[in-house]
């Protein structure tokens, strides 16, 4: 009598697989959820905020600086976390604040991780002079604090929300572009390349459509670690005052707004909005921590 067959077990995919292993860290779970609650008031931001706080025919100005809790006595708003100087709904200002550095922040860093992954994985295949040219300019930009590039990129170009964003991907796509070159230097004397090559497959598609996909892990962690990197320089740029416009403030603009006021006792102005910047890095740190640590291959299992 035959032994019955026994179905191979499934093999879980990858993305399952990753989706297990990240659930393991509560921490990472925790900032995941809150990055996503964030994301979502930020996207709703025009639907969700009691007020638009940059309508300025919607403003009273007779309600400046009211703590929080107080109500309106012309129009009956209870603003939950007070006015700022403008009477601005501080809790409007906000949402509309974290809009504002994620878009900036998001922007940049996919910019930056094009640029970057572009540079060094054609430096990394090709070698030679292009890759010691090429290395040599990384080493150039890596060797200068990323905010003073910054600061002395905006004293020229002027503020605006692209010119930031601008800025921020030209004194970011150098970490990518070393990551990038470092990855695919191992993965260029793999078999699936040399294959390639004995193929006379095109170098665009031996590096973009083979080597890229192997390269990605590392480049993602960089990405998710680098966007919280990406929101307080955005930030640190607005409260210094040549990042974004006040009509499109962001969250470092509010902390810069309420900063007159913190010696008078109105410490909402500021306190609020920076715990709100604090809140967004910390989720974005928690989140990058733990995907670092799934996808190092030293701790694959």
């Amino acid at each position: 009598m035959a032994a019955p067959m026994i179905p191979a077990a499934k093999t879980a995919s990858p993305r399952r697989l990753l989706m297990q292993r990240f659930a393991e860290s509560p921490l990472a779970v925790l900032g995941l959820g809150t990055l996503l609650l964030l994301l979502g008031f930020a996207a709703l931001a025009p639907w969700v905020a009691p007020q638009n706080p940059y309508d300025i025919g919607a403003l009273e100005i007779f309600d400046s600086q009211l703590p929080p809790g107080s109500v309106s006595e012309f129009t009956g708003t209870t603003y939950w976390l007070g006015t700022d100087g403008q009477a601005r709904d501080v809790l409007s200002a906000m949402l509309y604040g974290v809009r504002t550095s994620l878009i900036v922040a998001v922007t940049s860093v996919l910019g930056a991780l094009l640029i970057g992954t572009t540079i060094g994985m054609v430096a990394a295949y090709i070698g030679g002079w292009v890759d010691a040219v090429l290395m040599r300019i990384v080493d150039l930009q890596l060797s200068f604090p990323a905010i003073l590039v910054a600061l002395v990129l905006l004293s020229v170009l002027g503020q605006g929300v692209d010119k930031v964003i601008l800025a921020l991907v030209i004194v970011q796509w150098a970490y990518f572009a070393r990551t990038a070159r470092s990855t695919a230097m191992v993965e260029r004397n793999r078999e699936y390349v040399l294959a390639a090559r004995c193929l006379n497959l095109g170098s665009r598609r031996i590096i973009f459509r083979h080597m890229l996909p192997n390269c990605l892990p590392p480049l993602i962690v960089i990405a998710t670690i680098d966007l919280a990197h990406a929101i307080a320089a955005e930030a640190t740029l607005s409260f210094l005052g040549i990042g974004v416009p006040v009509t499109e403030p962001s969250l470092g603009m509010l902390i810069a707004n309420g900063f007159e006021f913190m010696m008078s006792g109105q410490y909402w102005i500021s306190f609020f909005p920076g715990m709100a910047l604090a809140l967004l890095i910390l989720a974005i740190n928690l989140v990058g921590d733990h995907l670092r640590d799934i996808l190092n291959p030293r701790n694959a299992q």
